[in-house]
């Protein structure tokens, strides 16, 4: 009988500490080893970014030179003025422009720059006395008598960042400050339109935030003829581009085409591409494509003796082509394709026409996200006693004028339109001037800016709704450092300091995709609380199950000798 009762207490010892030990440790450690790495994450300053606002600031310097205020007027400077100009893009997306402007006289190295015969002389003479930062204006006013500007010109706009501009007669008989201010106001506002930060680039570098708002209309995608159009959208912003220069030679037994494509690259390329080192890296490569063709039909022009392409025809030339030009598996970066095309003898020469009938004078195309084409004649080379094939050494400096305008317009480097009066300096050896440098600068900014708000504002909701996403530390530490380069960006950009701000909009932007599209982040090895139930409950249940029955016969057994201990009480 003692025997049975300490094996009945030795039971219900074994059933006890089973059950503790299953619900202590067993339960916490599967929930623990089955469950999704969720590492800390600023969620709330990522729900926050889903509402955007941008506060962009241009410091701008009004000069003047002597001849062009009343000593009394002089007195009352140096001086600075503040302007607001708020835009609502939609309801999460809110802009607001500061431009703060001083007003001081000219020192006397710049009085001495200013009295050099041309503008492009005192342009120059102004540049070397000091560099301007990233994003500022410097506008130089000068006397009404002054020759420095043509008769016809009232303002000048330098190569650099800064601009001349000559006072009209009403400023001149203007008596206090104020109403000079208030008379050059209005021509100061036409510089900061066409050297700053335009709204309406500012728009379109934020148009794929906005896409979806109601009355949004994306640009079109057709190839375009105009290479100087502005209308199509540019590259999106990237740490990187490849650019690809292709020839094709339909026909080599009939041409021997010989292209100095690594001197033409050195010459009117790479300028352009050191200058906007800060904005993106370029790597540039070349190759020559033997029997590849446009894969469209041409037609013969009778009155033309030539053969034409339309331009409803030339939609149906990038896929097959790209197809022939390959691409750099080993880049993740977006790659421009840049294509001269050279016809076979039997179909030259080849025009390409526009929409009223009319030769398009570049004889080349573009499509926005993709490249350029340009078809290049050679019939004209051909002589009466030459032999089969034409030796031709390709006109490089024709050529690249063309693929680099196309280049610059699918970098986003667009031309403004400019008032009447308004006389541009030319753009230098590099094809892009200081102030264009600027006005890409803060597109891109921004659409980076945009581009990574969205990003971890998208992937806070995803973590709010969906619990098991996987966030390791390495993971958890780029969504971090990306919303603090995505702060700095914002302040940077609010305090004016154009460079630094790209620069910490593009490392946002990297850690924010580098982090969202991360194999680990939605790998299909974690499992729902559903699944795991599924899974591992009939495993649980093996030693679950007698455990439970243990508990329940130990809890009867009490219950009944609490029982009967309390009907001997009774009796």
């Amino acid at each position: 009988m003692a025997t049975t009762e300490v094996e009945r207490k030795r039971g219900q010892l074994a059933a006890l500490t089973m059950a503790a030990v299953v619900i202590a440790v067993g339960f916490p450690l599967w929930w623990g080893t089955t469950g999704a790495q969720r590492a800390w994450l600023p969620v709330s300053q990522m729900k926050e970014l889903s509402k955007l606002q941008l506060r962009l600031r241009v410091d701008v310097e009004v000069v003047f030179a002597g001849g062009t205020l009343y000593p009394e007027q002089q007195r009352k400077l140096p001086l600075t003025r503040t302007q607001h100009k708020e835009h609502m893009v939609d309801a999460d997306t809110h802009l607001k422009y500061i431009h703060e402007t001083t007003y001081r006289t000219a020192t006397i190295m710049e009085e001495d720059s200013l009295n050099r015969p041309t503008a492009a002389e005192a342009d120059l003479s102004l540049h070397m006395l000091g560099e301007s930062r990233f994003g500022s204006i410097v506008a130089y006013v000068v006397p009404e008598s002054s020759s420095l500007l043509p008769e016809d010109v009232s303002v000048y706009v330098g190569q650099w960042r800064t601009a001349m501009l000559r006072i009209g007669t009403e400023m001149r008989v203007s008596k206090t400050l104020t109403q000079f201010l208030s008379l050059l106001e209005p021509r100061v506002k036409q510089v900061l339109q066409v050297m700053s930060v335009s709204h309406a680039d500012i728009t379109t570098a934020l148009s794929d935030r906005v896409r979806h708002r109601p009355g949004y209309r994306e640009s079109s995608p057709e190839p375009r003829l105009d290479w100087k159009a502005d209308g199509a959208k540019a590259f999106q912003s990237s740490p990187g581009y490849d650019i690809t220069f292709s020839l094709l030679n339909p026909d080599p037994k009939s041409h021997n085409l010989q292209w100095d494509i690594e001197g033409a690259v050195q010459s009117y390329i790479q300028p352009l591409l050191t200058k906007l080192a800060p904005v993106a890296d370029f790597s540039v490569d070349s190759q020559i494509l033997y029997y590849a063709t446009l894969g469209v039909n041409s037609f013969f022009n009778a009155d033309l003796n030539a053969y034409t392409l339309n331009a409803d025809s030339l939609a149906h030339v990038i896929n097959p082509l790209e197809a022939r030009l390959g691409s750099n598996a080993a880049s993740s970066n977006p790659s421009l394709n840049f294509v001269l095309y050279v016809p076979d003898a039997h179909h030259s020469p080849l025009y390409i026409r526009d929409h009223r009938k009319k030769d398009v004078a570049s004889n080349a195309f573009h499509s926005a996200r993709w490249g350029g084409i340009m078809v290049y004649n050679v019939k004209a080379h051909y002589g009466p006693h030459n032999e089969c094939p034409f030796n031709i050494n390709v006109n490089m400096a024709k050529v690249m004028g063309v693929f680099l305008a196309q280049l610059r317009l699918m970098l986003g480097v667009l031309s403004p339109e400019f008032p009447p009066g308004f006389l541009v300096a030319p753009r230098g050896n590099a094809g892009l001037a200081d102030w264009e440098l600027d006005r890409l600068m803060w597109s891109r900014s921004v659409e980076n800016i945009a581009t990574a708000a969205t990003t971890l504002s998208s992937l806070a909701q995803l973590l709010e709704h969906i619990g098991d996403i996987v966030i390791n530390e390495d993971i958890g530490q780029q969504l971090s450092s990306s919303v603090t380069a995505l702060q700095l960006a914002v302040a940077e950009l609010q305090a004016g300091k154009l460079g630094s701000a790209l620069q910490h909009s593009k490392a946002a932007v990297l850690a924010s995709e580098r982090a969202f599209f991360d194999p680990s982040v939605f790998s299909l090895s974690y499992l729902s609380d559903e699944q795991r139930f599924a899974i591992y409950i009939p495993l649980v249940l093996l030693f679950c199950v007698p455990v439970l029955l243990s508990l329940l016969k130990m809890s009867s057994e009490a219950s009944q000798r609490w029982t009967e201990e309390h009907s001997n009480i009774s009796t």
